[in-house]
């Protein structure tokens, strides 16, 4: 069976909630935020709580959006009497690059764009969207240094530019007073059931089981008893210019672990009934030297930010998500180099939150170290993925909820049950509703192993010898013989052919027998005692030949003879 698992929620609200905690009506859940950790990391606040804090924040940007739309019309006197506060520290500027290799950087806020941004004159300079592209003028020291932000679209440069002015407010205002202006479990669960039972958003679980018991059987089988949910979403109280999505975004996790929904989550869209089954992958990966994985963070030297909001029965100062090292190793890099912690990370101890009053200048240096690919590519290289790692694997698929035909007494029943009201104040773009389950009874688990170690290594060394040349004991002996016998067949062999060279070249001075030497002698003294009748023309015609001499003595005497024929001639002789 899967082990327990947790389910976070998110979008306008952020519930973090163990699945198998759900028993006899009560709800052993994980919070994800701890103390002192942002409210709006994952959960922007309800509008209606803030809207004192955003005033003036809100009214400027109505004037911006203005100008963006209508730029040809002139300033009206609700903009002339606007705080301009905010819009001096970090204003947005239209550059005008119709001429590319001198572009002009215009005010947004000056009559007809006829004065730019570093207060020179720039007449005839009427400027429209598609002319001109919205920037974010970024400056530091004084405002003797700036630098320029540019975007494609004007929708996401007042977005990106509402969102930080959101940042230096809302980094200035308490933690818990900022955890009563998000959304609660109860404002956000309108139903649940577990199975067969209800469950509720209650963290604490009291005297109903405890906290990590194994998931029950019911969150293994199909959807009708899976985990069901309805929640409400509350778009009317969304911040109209820090969210402009719509819907819950959800993340199945670790319990105990801290859920990044952000990063990680993923959407349900309002108005629709999803069902989520689940697939359950565990990762154990080799460590060092195959890979450089961490067991539980301890090589990694980065400090963890999340360990106050991690309850693991481990290490909780230790890192293991890689989200968690690469979210603090960006912290710690933003307070090394503008000397503060942006507002939607951890901050540690003595620290202080970026804002405009303190550090004038965090905009500019949170701006620049966000697009730093170097400090991007430090953290990722001192950040480890875990060795050991849970992965699910999602199937989902959606209808139109509620139908036509039941969408009127189902908004009658939950509008009575949340706001005690016979009238309807519910629709279909408010609510959503989830089955979550497991579609197997079990999990799946995939371990690597070396490819290649010394066993390995030999046997298949020796299976490869042994295949091509049967390398055994014996084999290698026959081998080893058949060299030697072919080496010492080879010098045999070389010995007789120089013998038998040695007997053809001495047989080829003399064609018969040897000569004695009385025909030696007669060959020499007298030409006409055995002539040259092998090559006849050797004496030409002109040349007489030698007359003969006296014929020599007869040599026979000096010829050698057996022994045994001598003494048979000396007998002859004595008789």
């Amino acid at each position: 069976m899967p082990q327990p698992q947790g389910l976070s929620e998110g979008g306008e609200g952020h519930f973090s909630q163990g699945v198998d905690g759900f028993m006899k009506g009560a709800a052993c859940s994980h919070w994800a935020r701890g103390p002192g950790a942002p409210a709006a990391v994952l959960s922007p606040p309800r509008y209606s709580k803030v809207k004192h804090l955003l005033k003036d924040l809100d009214q400027l940007m109505e004037a911006v959006l203005e100008r963006i739309v209508a730029p040809e019309q002139p300033l009206s006197n609700a903009t002339r009497t606007l705080n301009f506060t905010l819009w001096n520290h970090t204003p947005l500027v239209l550059i005008d690059e119709r001429n590319p290799h001198h572009p002009v950087v215009l005010d947004l806020f000056a009559d007809n764009h006829n004065v730019s941004a570093s207060g020179s004159p720039a007449p005839g300079r009427a400027c429209n969207a598609q002319q001109c592209k919205v920037a974010m003028r970024l400056c530091c020291r004084n405002g003797t240094v700036c630098t320029f932000r540019k975007f494609i679209s004007a929708t996401q440069a007042v977005t990106e530019w509402y969102t930080l002015q959101a940042t230096n407010i809302f980094s200035q205002v308490p933690t818990q007073e900022l955890v009563k202006m998000g959304y609660s479990g109860e404002q956000l669960i309108l139903a649940c059931l577990f199975g067969a039972e209800p469950c509720s958003y209650r963290p604490p679980c009291w005297g109903h089981g405890h906290v990590g018991g194994r998931l029950p059987a019911a969150a293994s089988a199909p959807p009708p008893t899976g985990l069901k949910l309805i929640l409400d979403l509350g778009q009317e109280d969304y911040v109209p210019f820090l969210t402009s999505t719509a819907g819950a975004r959800l993340l199945l996790h670790e319990q105990r672990s801290y859920p990044f929904v952000k990063e990680e989550g993923i959407y349900a869209m309002s108005g629709t009934e999803t069902s989520i089954g689940v697939l359950v992958d565990k990762l154990e990966r080799k460590g060092k030297p195959y890979s450089q994985c961490t067991v539980n963070g301890s090589d990694v030297p980065i400090r963890n930010l999340y360990s106050d909001y991690n309850t693991t029965l481990l290490n909780p100062s230790l890192l293991s998500p890689p989200q968690a090292c690469i979210r603090s190793c960006f912290q710690d890099h933003m307070i090394q180099n503008c000397s503060c912690g942006h507002y939607l990370y951890p901050l540690p101890r003595g620290q202080k939150f970026c804002n405009n009053q303190e550090f004038p200048d965090w905009v500019y240096c949170y701006s620049q170290l966000r697009q730093s690919l170097g400090q991007r590519e430090t953290c990722i290289r001192m950040c480890k993925e875990s060795c050991n790692d849970t992965q699910y694997k999602m199937t989902i698929s959606m209808a139109d909820w509620p139908s036509e035909a039941s969408e009127d007494w189902i908004f009658h029943v939950l509008s009575q049950e949340r706001d005690q009201s016979t009238n309807i104040t519910l629709s279909r773009k408010g609510i959503v509703k989830l089955n979550i389950y497991f579609q197997e009874f079990n999990y799946r688990t995939i371990e690597e192993s070396a490819a290649n170690n010394i066993v390995w290594l030999l046997s298949n060394l020796g299976g490869q010898f042994g295949f091509w040349m049967g390398g055994s004991v014996l084999c290698l002996i026959e081998f080893a013989e058949i060299v030697i016998d072919f080496l010492w067949i080879t010098v045999i062999r070389l010995v007789a052919f120089c013998k038998s060279l040695r007997q053809r070249r001495a047989q080829a001075r003399y064609a018969g027998p040897p000569p004695t030497v009385a025909e030696l002698v007669e060959a020499h003294t007298n030409f006409a005692f055995q002539p040259d009748t092998a090559n006849p023309g050797a004496y030409p015609d002109e040349q007489t030949l030698p007359i003969p001499g006296t014929p020599p003595p007869n040599y026979d005497s000096l010829r050698l003879q057996p022994l045994d024929v001598i003494e048979s001639d000396s007998e002859g002789d004595a008789i």
